[in-house]
């Protein structure tokens, strides 16, 4: 049986291929043989362990039917909820006040999300960028992609039963188009942007009366400061591309860690795309997406990290004293346009809004709870966001997809500019590395920031990279590069780039050290900082990869090791020196927040054993982690940040003041009433349960500087970290050995499918517990090796 199951898919597979291979005109004619005039769609889809599917399809739209198809079946309910969303429907079916899940904008209540999309689809945004030639617009490929994903998708939803209780039985499941798939892709594009800012932009209404004055500048930059470090946050990632001057065949390697949502419409899906002789590719696809988000083919591995370019800005407007819904530039008036947006409800009632545009973009008036910017009767500020004439980043993929080395790399995000928000780091099989920070930013330059900003935008832009241009001075405009895909944006020749270094390496700071030893300066502020103090998770990393490059002789076993070894770098700064200051407390005992006095004996002594790492089995990693988050920031260090050594500095725990006792007797004390043991294994209070059964979880937080970062949610009462908000999710380590199979190893942490009456709902989380990995099926020989290899081939 076996042997003619694999029989029937090499006959498969070589039909494609020899359809591939025909004369275009042939390969229709072939085409419209096998599937007549309704325009059917077909692929093959070949399952091997882990539920990961090897899509086999003979061009594009029907690759991304069978993509389309494939996702829905592991995820129906998010990809059908997401959809609700960029339609501007979440209030008709889930009510105006319940919150999205924030995959897809700000959004705080549905309302507020359904006014934006709808507006976005009433104003034919996503169709005008569809309607755009490539480059600016989608390439022919991109769109058939999107057209077979919404063909895809929908056969599913007709020919299976829906068991997933997220959304069995929902009205609000339903069949969609090529426009909603465009509409999803828009929506990540503008998420920094106008997605950071849909609740200002909804909520901007004209004054009636007089109101606030200017917001304070030295507040708002430092809010925007924190808005933008709690996105890295949310959404963060840790890569490096080792060249072939550190491993042991001259050849490249790629270690991917994303830190992406576990649950919601950000998460990472797994596949293998085929078109025979035209696209062999492997790797994790944001849902919804029918592109590779970040994977390898047979002589290219990429991976992506958040950037720190901040890709909005805003123009601050000088507004007519008789109407403020008129603002002046060069003195000349010139009028907001309305947008007078309708969203039905659960009630059956309908809500209207208007909102305000103008040549800069949408009246906003916050970016967060924490920014606001009140619109007066003097003043009003426009968000531009040059995202929102982006939908390139399916073809900068494509190219990804279909690269031979680094350098195709870069011609395609040169080509395209497609990425947003994004890094891109890669290695490839003749041992080239590449870093660079080719996002879609704003052109606003240093220059222009110091000869325009307002004085709100002198202390935002410095402090945090957000310029506030005066809007009232046609000088003012940001202009454009000649090398630039669309008017307003930096060129190709603008972003900070390393080829070819012995190790790039990035953790969601800047780009100006991706290689310690060669550091990258001359970017403007826009794009991030330069000689500033780096995160734990930075410092850690560089300690981590510059010491695997010095080592050299690597291999794809290193690259393992590394991503599993959870150290904590927090704790080997300050571990001895908390426990030696612990030891040192007059009888032991500290004073906690509440002027009670705690024994912290037995903290003092599990502290000074604790062995620095966060695996699941480590004692003191737990009572650790609770203490470190409460000392404040500010009180850390002894010796402060130098830019003489800024892997290695701050450092030195400052366990003189109370603010140190304080956090050690309230941690002790939380501890002690959650009846967790101080000793405990991280394991036993930092899982995930999964069918009613528990799953240790390895790694920690952000602030504890771990490669393999998770941000677990405390529920001191349930057990202490019962949940994942984010983290490590599609994780890849892979190399070349002169075969044409690429060396790789992969890992999506919270496995395929979110229905929980899916096997693959929780097998590759209990692989991430066990620090155990998945051996990529790249070749033909190995997919039909698999013993779990289950062959559909599904049809419209």
């Amino acid at each position: 049986m076996r042997t003619r199951l694999r029989r029937a898919v090499v006959a498969a597979v070589a039909l494609l291929t020899a359809t591939s291979a025909l004369p275009a005109a042939a390969a229709q004619g072939q085409g419209r043989q096998q599937h007549p005039s309704h325009g059917g769609l077909s692929a093959t889809i070949r399952y091997t362990e882990y539920g990961i599917p090897h899509i086999v399809a003979k061009d594009y739209a029907n690759l991304g039917f069978g993509t389309g198809w494939a996702q829905a079946a592991d995820q129906v309910c998010t990809l059908a909820d997401g959809f609700v969303t960029v339609r501007g429907e979440r209030s008709r079916f889930f009510g105006p006040d319940a919150a999205p899940d924030s995959s897809l904008s700000s959004a705080t209540r549905n309302l507020s999300s359904d006014l934006y999309f709808k507006g976005v689809r009433e104003s034919g945004t996503v169709e005008k960028l569809l309607a755009e030639p490539a480059p600016v617009g989608p390439s022919r490929q991109v769109k058939d992609l999107m057209r077979g994903f919404a063909a895809g998708y929908n056969a599913w939803l007709r020919q299976n039963r829906i068991t997933d209780p997220a959304c069995k039985g929902a009205a609000w499941v339903r069949p969609v188009t090529e426009l909603d798939v465009a509409a999803r892709g828009f929506a990540f594009a503008v998420l920094g942007g106008q997605g950071r800012g849909v609740d200002g932009i909804t909520a901007a209404q004209p004054p009636t009366t007089a109101a606030a004055g200017a917001p304070n500048a030295q507040d708002t930059a430092r809010a925007a400061r924190e808005l933008l470090a709690a996105d890295s946050a949310d959404m963060g990632s840790n890569a490096v591309a080792f060249s072939g001057a550190t491993t042991a065949n001259g050849r490249g390697l790629l270690l991917g860690n994303p830190h992406y949502p576990w649950q919601g419409g950000r998460r990472f899906w797994q596949s293998q795309q085929t078109i025979p002789g035209e696209l062999n590719v492997s790797g994790g696809s944001l849902l919804g997406s029918a592109t590779m988000s970040i994977g390898h083919n047979a002589r290219v591995a990429w991976s992506h990290t958040v950037a720190t370019g901040v890709p909005l800005n805003l123009h601050q407007l000088t507004l007519d004293p008789a109407d403020p819904t008129t603002y002046l530039v060069d003195g000349k008036p010139e009028r907001m346009t309305r947008r007078t947006v309708t969203v039905g409800t659960k009630d059956g009632a309908s809500v209207t809004r208007t909102q305000w545009w103008t040549r800069y973009g949408p009246v906003v008036t916050s970016l967060g709870a924490s920014v606001p910017l009140p619109w007066t009767t003097t003043t009003a500020y426009a968000l531009n966001d040059p995202n929102a004439a982006n939908l390139r980043a399916s073809d900068t993929a494509l190219g990804f997809s279909k690269a031979r080395g680094t350098a195709d790399v870069l011609k395609s995000l040169q080509r395209t500019q497609g990425l947003p928000w994004v890094n891109t780091i890669a290695a490839d099989a003749a041992g080239h590395s590449l870093f660079t920070q080719s996002q879609v930013l704003p052109r606003v330059t240093d220059e222009l920031a110091q000869r325009c900003s307002t004085p709100l935008g002198k202390v935002t832009y410095p402090s945090a990279g957000l310029a506030v241009l005066d809007g009232s001075r046609g000088d003012c405009a940001l202009g454009g590069d000649a090398d630039a895909v669309q008017p307003g944006i930096f060129g190709p020749a603008k972003m900070p780039t390393l080829t070819d270094a012995p190790y790039a390496e990035n953790s969601n700071d800047s780009a100006w050290l991706a290689n310690a030893e060669r550091p990258l300066t001359g970017y403007e502020r826009i794009f991030g900082t330069i000689g500033t103090q780096r995160s734990l998770r930075t410092r850690g990393a560089i300690e981590d990869v510059a010491a695997l490059a010095r080592r050299g002789d690597l291999t794809v076993a290193d690259l393992q090791a590394q991503q599993f070894a959870n150290r904590v770098p927090a704790g080997d700064l300050t571990a001895a020196d908390a426990a030696k200051a612990c030891a040192a407390l007059p009888g032991g005992t500290a004073t906690g927040s509440d002027g009670k006095a705690v024994d912290v004996t037995e903290a003092c002594g599990v502290l000074a054993a604790w062995d620095r790492t966060a695996n699941t089995g480590s004692r003191g990693a737990l009572l650790f982690d609770r203490l470190w988050r409460r000392i404040p920031a500010a009180q850390l260090w002894k010796v402060p940040f130098s830019t003489a050594d800024p892997v290695g500095t701050p450092n030195t725990l400052n366990t003189g003041t109370t603010a140190f006792t304080t956090a050690l007797a309230d941690t002790v004390t939380e501890l002690r009433t959650a009846n967790i043991p101080l000793n405990s294994p991280l394991g036993d209070h930092q899982f995930v349960i999964r069918n009613g059964k528990r799953i240790p979880v390895p790694g920690g937080t952000e602030s504890l500087g771990v490669w393999n970062k998770v941000e677990p949610v405390w529920d001191a009462a349930n057990g202490g970290y019962t949940e994942v908000s984010t983290g490590s999710s599609y994780i890849q380590a892979v190399g070349w050995n002169g075969s044409r199979c690429p060396v790789a190893r992969t890992l999506l942490t919270y496995s395929q499918s979110s229905n929980p009456n899916s096997p693959h709902y929780s097998d590759q989380t209990r692989l991430f517990s066990q620090e155990r990995w998945v051996t990529s099926r790249f070749c033909e020989k190995d997919i039909l090796s698999s013993p779990s290899l289950r062959v559909v081939r599904v049809r419209s």
